[in-house]
């Protein structure tokens, strides 16, 4: 999943990581942060501007004369200042040595401590934050592009870690509901993007289709992963719960919030292409769980086809990956001539 949610894992520095077998998350994503970081290095730690604030026998940038008159450091011919540092103890390279300090005292292999500190090395100038307050809503541009996977590896890493009481170590828990629930998207979406490039595949807003009225205050509709092709138009949910059912009055019913959601998505998008001649279908894909009764239907709800169903994910990707292409075919047909 990681390999497609993160495209840049299909390059060859990270290749040997799909036969490799790891004891357990905090190992798998270790070694990704270590190839990564080993990469970045030797292209070069981005940089940027920072404040630094100090005291000072040479101005510098702004003075700070409250702060000096309050330290008195003019008696020893000094001033406080602030200016702008153009250095490697930037947000970004923060975040990355503060995640891999973290690492280094998980439960990983020695041979993994080992290369790690070596890393660390590479950012002595570099603060340590604490990881708890970071912000992770930034921006990527063509300066700091390469960082972009190392640091989603960082916040699944980060967000998947919880300090023990003793020794000072830590322990790497399983991801939660919501972030595997992001990933599950991600996956599903990049690889239709990349194994059926015929198909435009997208996580496209859909627009309500109101008679009258302002929409401002009305709830954006932003689909998971959207297939075109041809005529056809499939809309995804994809959906990675514990409970892939919920029981009323001892029943075994489908998530009616779910059901709800995907029926409107695909209401308001037919209404949307109506004198295009398109047909627009929906599903959603439940990631399966170890209960005795997974989703697998299909309706017609008002002229448009419905599917709930079920990925097994716990099983040989080319059986991932037949599952994910028949669904290709079931919708749009056989349109890379592979099916006899």
């Amino acid at each position: 999943m990681l390999s497609y949610a993160f495209k840049v894992l299909k390059e060859e520095g990270y290749r040997k990581i799909q036969t490799e077998s790891f004891e357990n998350t905090a190992e798998l994503l270790s070694e990704i942060l270590i190839i990564g970081v080993s990469k970045q290095i030797k292209q070069g730690l981005v940089r940027d501007y920072i404040d630094v604030t100090e005291t000072t026998s040479s101005i510098r940038g702004k003075i700070n004369i409250t702060e000096s008159i309050t330290s008195q450091s003019f008696i020893k011919r000094q001033l406080n200042c602030t200016y702008d540092e153009f250095s490697e103890n930037c947000y970004l390279n923060q975040i990355i040595k503060s995640t891999l300090t973290l690492l280094v005292k998980s439960d990983i292999s020695h041979m993994r401590k080992k290369k790690i500190r070596n890393i660390l090395l590479y950012f002595r100038e570099v603060d340590i934050i604490d990881v708890k307050k970071i912000n992770w809503k930034m921006r990527f541009d063509r300066n700091n592009q390469t960082y972009k996977m190392l640091i989603n590896i960082c916040y699944l890493a980060i967000k998947g870690v919880i300090h023990t009481e003793r020794s000072g170590e830590v322990k790497l828990m399983e991801f939660s509901d919501e972030m595997m629930s992001r990933l599950y998207e991600k996956f599903i979406l990049n690889y239709y993007k990349k194994e059926h490039p015929k198909i435009s595949a997208s996580s496209s807003k859909i627009d309500w289709q109101i008679d009258d009225g302002i929409d401002f205050l009305l709830p954006k509709m932003l689909s998971d992963v959207m297939l075109e092709y041809s005529d056809k138009i499939l809309i995804i949910d994809a959906k990675f719960y514990s409970h892939n059912t919920t029981q009323n009055y001892g029943k075994d019913m489908h998530h009616t919030t779910n059901l709800y959601q995907i029926f409107t998505y695909v209401k308001n998008k037919d209404i949307e292409v109506k004198g295009n001649d398109m047909e627009v279908s929906g599903m959603l894909l439940y990631a399966r769980t170890n209960e005795d009764i997974q989703p697998d239907s299909d309706y017609v709800m008002s002229g448009n086809k419905i599917s709930v169903k079920t990925l097994d994910l716990n099983q040989d990707f080319e059986i991932i990956k037949n599952q994910l292409d028949d669904i290709v075919w079931k919708y749009f047909g056989d349109i890379n001539g592979s099916y006899n």
